[in-house]
């Protein structure tokens, strides 16, 4: 495999080093690749829209949010991007059961955000929805686009058109994030049938998104997530949505661990990618992201149910009743 760096000259130079790498066989993954480190296979995101699917313009990261769920932005009713029923799921190792039964239906242009407090399901929830290896379902149904999303191995799911960021990104040494990158867009695109771009053409595609987050381009020639602090993370993720394009963008605690700065900066992006085709469902505890990225509907979840749903100002309210579940902070 070939790696890529660049300067401040040329946007980068490409030289075959195969005795640097050790090349590992990892079994159902959107894509091959040779690395010197682990990888966990489901970490691999990527989607491409079908070849006869209408060509999406491209997304900035520097508009504002559109008015979400606002009907007046479509054309006809809303689409139905994920629908999930009475969903049930426990702990693989141990059985224990955290969903209980839930019930969400996101359509497209809609921000959902799912709060609650500690263990009460939120994140079990999400880790379901891509396929995770450490939960199995019990019961219940879920729909993606009209597809049974339970029976996708964990990259089919993400080539239909979904996405997760992680509360905490993992590092994966040996590969850099131009590479990583530039990886996970032409595999999304060989699965559809399309040919690679070359890596030119990444370069003049990913550049004005790095800059959008306000991130040194020089971090593309970085190992994915080594020595990042942590708003280089979370940035580094919506980096990711943000070349992949997907139709559902879950973002678990997007906003952990953030400073103002980079909280709007993560904000602006997301509101970016926001068009009346796709989605984005937000689990957190802090109201503050609220602010940034308003939601169309907010869900309480307790005890692996989702008890309560409203707009904003269901958080605003059980803030000030000091509900632990929530923060301002």
């Amino acid at each position: 495999m070939a790696l890529l760096t660049y300067s401040s000259t040329i946007p980068f130079s490409s030289s075959s080093s195969p005795s640097s790498l050790s090349s590992r066989r990892f079994p159902a993954t959107p894509f091959r690749t040779h690395v010197s480190g682990p990888l966990n296979p489901w970490r691999f995101r990527s989607r491409l829209p079908r070849p006869h699917a209408p060509t999406r313009a491209k997304a900035t990261l520097t508009v504002d949010s559109p008015a979400t769920g606002d009907a007046s932005s479509r054309n006809g009713p809303p689409r139905v991007l994920l629908e999930v029923k009475d969903l049930k799921a426990v702990i693989k190792e141990s059985g224990q059961e955290i969903l209980r039964g839930v019930n969400l239906t996101i359509h497209g242009g809609e921000v959902h955000a799912i709060m609650g407090k500690n263990g009460s399901g939120k994140s079990t929830f999400s880790k379901v929805l891509v396929g995770h290896q450490d939960y199995d379902v019990t019961g219940g149904s879920v729909l993606f686009k009209d597809q049974n999303l339970l029976e996708m191995e964990p990259e089919e799911r993400s080539h239909v058109g979904l996405f997760m960021s992680f509360q905490t990104p993992v590092e994966i040494p040996g590969v850099s994030n131009f590479d990583f990158l530039l990886m996970a867009f032409n595999a999304r695109r060989k699965n559809h049938g399309l040919p690679p771009v070359e890596p030119l053409e990444f370069y003049s595609l990913v550049t004005p998104k790095v800059a959008s987050l306000n991130m040194n381009p020089k971090f593309l020639d970085r190992n994915v997530n080594e020595g990042f602090s942590g708003g280089e993370k979370k940035r580094n993720e919506i980096l990711q949505l943000a070349v992949l394009e997907a139709d559902l963008a879950i973002l678990d605690e997007i906003d952990s661990g953030l400073d103002v700065d980079a909280l709007q900066d993560v904000a602006k992006a997301v509101n970016g990618l926001l068009t009346p085709n796709n989605s984005v469902l937000i689990i957190t505890h802090y109201q503050r992201l609220l602010e940034c990225i308003k939601p169309s509907y907010v869900h309480i979840m307790e005890d692996g149910m989702i008890v309560r749903t409203g707009d904003v100002s269901l958080a605003e309210q059980l803030e000030r009743e000091g509900y632990r579940g929530i923060s301002m902070s």
